[in-house]
């Protein structure tokens, strides 16, 4: 065999070789490169470890991908195994490669996927002594955080130690808002968060302000705001002329009086009694300011950073009494004599009675 055929054959040989090497990354290079089917953005969720088979039946029965072995290979490729991929939400884009798409799910260093996204987390209008069992129903809503599980970190007394709160004032530390949060956001993830919002709120300015009126704790700001919004959720520029009210009766000794606080007492079992009696202040609670002196031990609903800010800041008035005026406009009558009170008071309690006789006829 002459030299020239053993060059021609050594070289047929090589590429050969070569192309037995080559061939298959060349093939998973393609299969990369394949885009997904959908037209516009789809929402699409992890909600549990999974591998790459489980990830391709759904991406393809939410008709982003069509080839799954292909996707397979690729992600194979890639060493996806379940253990690297991320559960959370994602937003599939329209026409995005395979491969764009498994490293979308991969998991970085802060244990988030790289294309996982933020949901946002509301919880408002929580109140009474389930305040935190409300919060925690709103959270899980929005995440994948079970209530049950939530409430039970929440209540935990290890968890009010760490962080710094008894029992009473614990939901201070709670500021509602909209908050972005991913998906997968644990128990213990959220508290954080929360602690971190609570923290950044209470600046060295704020701190000041509390200070300034008279209080020693945000805990203290964050009851008594509780108290004000609880009497007024609607008009929102009655918000500092309460709070300066109860901060004069707070300067004075006096007692609060306040209603909401001896309706926190009952429960759910006055919701939908419309007219207020003295048989119902007279019930021993701790958080009851017709029986005690001061601000009750921790807030009765949760109050967002407006009402914070606004108590914060009252306005300067000598006003001690305050009564709903007799007519459906939310606001309420302010004085600081009680002779003028009792007329005001006497007055809403007709208007009351009379709406209430017009309805029963």
């Amino acid at each position: 065999m002459n030299r020239r055929l053993l060059f021609s054959l050594a070289i047929v040989a090589i590429l050969v070789l070569a192309a037995l090497l080559i061939w298959p990354k060349w093939d998973l290079y393609k299969s990369g490169q394949v885009t997904t089917l959908n037209e516009k953005e789809v929402p699409f969720f992890i909600l549990k470890e999974t591998n790459l088979e489980q990830l391709a039946s759904d991406l393809k029965q939410k008709g982003i991908i069509e080839d799954t072995k292909s996707f397979i290979d690729v992600g194979e490729y890639k060493d996806l195994s379940a253990a690297k991929i991320a559960i959370g939400k994602y937003i599939i884009a329209p026409n995005t490669k395979v491969k764009d798409l498994l490293n979308g799910f991969k998991i970085n260093s802060k244990g988030n996927g790289n294309a996982e996204v933020e949901v946002e987390v509301t919880f408002n209008s929580c109140r009474g002594f389930q305040q935190l069992e409300q919060m925690s129903q709103k959270v899980s809503r929005c995440i994948q955080l079970d209530s049950a599980l939530l409430m039970d970190y929440l209540n935990d007394p290890e968890t009010m130690k760490h962080y710094g709160f008894s029992k009473e004032e614990f939901p201070a530390m709670f500021i509602p808002d909209t908050y972005k949060m991913f998906y997968d956001t644990d128990e213990k993830t959220f508290t954080k968060r929360m602690a971190r919002e609570y923290k950044n709120f209470w600046n060295e300015r704020r701190r000041a302000q509390l200070q300034n009126v008279g209080l020693d704790r945000p805990s203290q700001l964050y009851t008594l705001a509780s108290i004000v919004y609880s009497e007024q959720s609607r008009i929102h520029d009655e918000w500092p002329v309460i709070s300066k009210l109860y901060l004069n009766r707070l300067d004075s000794g006096e007692k609060l009086q306040s209603d909401p606080t001896f309706k926190f007492c009952w429960g759910n079992e006055l919701d939908k009694v419309q007219r207020l009696l003295y048989e119902h202040r007279d019930i021993d609670c701790d958080y009851n300011t017709y029986k005690n002196r001061g601000l009750p031990p921790g807030p009765i609903c949760l109050v967002s950073s407006r009402v914070l800010d606004a108590v914060l800041n009252p306005v300067d008035v000598d006003y001690i009494f305050m009564c709903a005026r007799a007519d459906y406009s939310g606001r309420h009558n302010f004085t600081k004599f009680y002779r003028e009170h009792a007329q005001n008071a006497r007055r809403f309690q007709h208007w009351i009675a009379e709406e209430l006789k017009n309805k029963s006829k």
